[in-house]
């Protein structure tokens, strides 16, 4: 079974980078889901695809992996581009703008 460890991403309802910091060391399913023929929900008897381990440094979860003998995978994340505009928030309320304010 296949470890990853990833830096998670912001969610997409905001633009904040909060719980974006940490590393997790996720386990990958190591059997398929099945259905569940009474109620329809699907399940697994695969209980390591529900363990996230959460550390400070990326050094700290490829160690942990190391030491314990996991396979893992790092998966480096894609940074953002800062969207910083010379002016910021208060050009919108400049008196000395050029054209007329649109919206």
């Amino acid at each position: 079974m296949i470890a990853r460890i990833y830096q998670p991403a912001r969610t997409a309802m905001s633009s904040g980078t909060a719980k974006t910091k940490i590393w997790v060391l996720e386990y990958g399913p190591s059997e398929a889901r099945d259905i569940d023929p009474l109620m329809g929900w699907t399940g697994s008897g695969d209980t390591q695809s529900q363990v996230k381990m959460r550390f400070a440094t990326k050094e700290a979860a490829v160690e942990y992996a190391r030491e314990k003998g996991i396979e893992a995978q790092v998966m480096e994340p894609q940074k953002r581009k800062a969207n910083i505009r010379p002016g910021g928030y208060g050009e919108n309320f400049a008196t000395n703008r050029k054209g007329p304010w649109t919206h």
